[in-house]
């Protein structure tokens, strides 16, 4: 396996542990359970971004395109209402 592989699908895998944090976090009724979730949410956010912005830099993921002005204008439009 190459470094591009295993660098998009450890990605992916941090992706899908954060959806899983959130919604234990949703879920937790227990509030010192709560922020310790919270925590470990945090730090592997923080793991995402360093490992993304390496991917980004070796070139191994392109981001989307940038939204125009009036791209942010209309979505900002039609969740506003």
């Amino acid at each position: 396996m190459d470094e591009k592989t295993m660098v998009n699908d450890v990605l992916s895998n941090v992706k899908s542990e954060l959806t899983t944090y959130q919604t234990a976090i949703t879920e937790a009724a227990n509030q010192e359970l709560r922020q310790t979730i919270q925590t470990i949410r945090n730090s592997s956010e923080a793991f995402q971004y360093e490992l993304f912005k390496v991917a980004q830099t070796k070139g191994y993921y392109q981001p989307a395109a940038t939204a125009t002005p009036m791209e942010i204008t209309n979505v900002k439009n039609e969740f506003g209402q």
